[in-house]
């Protein structure tokens, strides 16, 4: 079904030694229609499998639906063909998704249609303006009383990585983890070329398991918080999102308002707490102390070392997974 690496022969060059070439595996990124009751409703950019479940969680960041019960059925346009003499690509392949929602379920608004192209980089793209995506959410995570400790946050970054199959053979997808506040424990993993795709994945999977509002978990991403992952947080009523970057400023203005804590530049042993930082909760070691987490985020911290590589050249086949 979905592709979710290719190869493709590259030079690799290094200053003052010959040229090499040699075959790399690459991220696919290929577009999903989706469609509701037939309509369109958006394209997204992302990386083929798990794809019922990206729907669904874009539904769910959304508003359009709530619980399992609201998603009826999703299935692929049918037709699938590959012009075998001219390119290995599908001309007509598994990306265009239609969702039937629950009896009773209201079809989306109008208002939430997009102009049918989301990046996968840039969540917010194809909205009118950012007042368009500020959904009232369903879950009041302002409520939600988790708080978790500190030491247990920074064990998340590192078991994300050890999670990241795909990125690991092409340092081209992002990834999503929720993880139980309380216990710590993982539940599930996503990867994509977009985080907000990611993301959509991970919610989807919770609301296929009944697991709808998230209460006492943590969204772990890698990269940036936007403020579109904030977003999609909220309406899965997740009270804390971690990333191993910055948040931007509209993120944490938008975390504010929620209640939402946002956890940015989490890497090693410190962090930082944007908003609602009653959560986390750190006891003071008699060592002496690294430095503040916050003297810790100058330029040579800014960099985004998680941040995908292009995946921009033509693909050739090699792989499917099942969504």
């Amino acid at each position: 079904m979905g592709r979710i690496t290719v190869r493709r022969r590259v030079t690799r060059i290094t200053v003052g030694q010959e040229p090499k070439r040699r075959e790399d595996v690459l991220a696919v990124e290929e577009p999903l229609e989706i469609r509701v009751g037939g309509k369109q409703l958006a394209i997204t950019m992302r990386t083929p499998g798990h794809d019922f479940d990206l729907a669904a969680g874009f539904l769910v960041s959304e508003g359009v639906i709530a619980q399992a019960s609201d998603f009826g059925a999703a299935r692929y346009c049918a037709g699938a063909t590959v012009d075998s003499q001219n390119s290995l690509m599908p001309e007509n392949t598994y990306n265009v998704l239609d969702v039937t929602l629950g009896f009773g379920v209201a079809p989306p608004d109008p208002s939430l249609e997009r102009n049918f192209y989301t990046t996968s980089s840039c969540g917010l793209c194809g909205k009118a303006s950012i007042d368009a995506v500020r959904t009232l959410s369903r879950h009041a995570v302002a409520d939600d009383p988790l708080t978790i400790d500190a030491e247990l946050m920074a064990s998340f970054p590192d078991r994300l990585r050890a999670g990241q199959d795909v990125f690991e053979k092409t340092g081209g997808l992002h990834a999503a983890a929720l993880f139980d506040g309380r216990t710590g424990e993982m539940l599930v993993l996503r990867e994509d070329v977009g985080r907000h795709n990611a993301v959509d994945k991970v919610v989807g999977w919770a609301l296929k398991e009944n697991l709808l509002p998230l209460t006492g978990m943590v969204l772990m991403v890698s990269g940036r918080a936007s403020f579109e992952l904030t977003q999609k947080a909220s309406m899965a009523g997740i009270p804390i999102l971690a990333a191993v970057s910055a948040p931007s400023s509209l993120a944490v203005e938008l975390a504010g308002e929620l209640g939402l804590t946002v956890v940015g530049f989490l890497r090693g042993s410190s962090m930082v707490v944007y908003s609602a930082d009653q959560r986390i909760l750190s006891e003071p070691s008699n060592a002496s102390e690294p430095p503040n987490a916050s003297e810790r985020t100058d330029a040579s911290e800014r960099t985004d070392a998680s941040e995908p590589a292009d995946t921009a050249n033509q693909p050739i086949l090699e792989k499917a997974d099942a969504s």
